[in-house]
């Protein structure tokens, strides 16, 4: 999405310095072809007290395709836009860095998800699920979340703080997914077990690019 047209989005309410921290990533830029996704279904009354209760991590998955609305409630959840007129997500994140990019591996190739036009740039046709991880679920599973933190958007705090912010972001991201998951009958995992150059390398990230963690997503198998 063109910088000017996220300031415009986000409005003269959200403050000069919030619009600032807000920069795009560049990669939205230039894509070949983007897909829009459907509405999310934000008035769902499922059971908070009912999700945390069936909260849990699964490794066994179907090959069986998440539904397009299933995936855009599901994005919206994890880290989508809540509050549209000044720009605000799903999770927090210190100073409203939003500094969490989500990547997208399916079997129709690799997409970021855009929270503010809520929809997908294709980065590549080709399907990566295989490098998203060394267990043998990653490769059959319908989708798996590649959460990448962009260090610029950090500004000039020390590594290890950023590593800090950027690791507590992601939690927050994906305690959203798994609670998600929970109410709406989808199995999930978050894993560290990633072969992170090779996958950035894959990715197509830039130098202030980190992976943080990914998960796997799908119907129980």
């Amino acid at each position: 999405m063109p910088k000017a047209s996220r300031r415009k989005f986000l409005g003269a309410a959200a403050g000069t310095a919030v619009v600032a921290a807000l920069k795009p990533s560049e990669l939205f830029a230039g894509k070949d072809r983007s897909i829009s996704l459907p509405q999310p279904s934000t008035e769902n009354t499922e059971s908070l007290m009912s999700a945390l209760r069936n909260r849990k991590s699964t490794r066994s998955f179907s090959d069986k395709p998440i539904p397009g609305q299933m995936l855009s409630d599901l994005l919206w959840a994890a880290f989508g836009v809540n509050r549209p007129e000044f720009g605000y997500r799903t999770a927090p994140s210190p100073k409203n860095s939003q500094e969490i990019e989500i990547y997208l591996a399916k079997a129709d190739g690799l997409y970021l998800y855009d929270p503010f036009l809520h929809q997908l740039a294709c980065i590549s046709s080709d399907d990566i699920r295989h490098f998203c991880g060394t267990q043998k679920f990653v490769a059959k599973a319908p989708l798996n979340l590649i959460y990448v933190a962009d260090f610029s958007r950090l500004g000039n705090r020390k590594e290890e703080k950023k590593l800090f912010y950027a690791a507590a972001d992601t939690g927050f991201i994906s305690q959203n997914v798994y609670l998600f998951c929970a109410a709406f009958g989808l199995g999930t995992v978050v894993r560290d077990w990633i072969n992170r150059p090779v996958l950035a390398k894959k990715a197509k990230l830039n130098k202030d690019q980190r992976i943080i963690l990914a998960q796997t997503i799908g119907f129980p198998g």
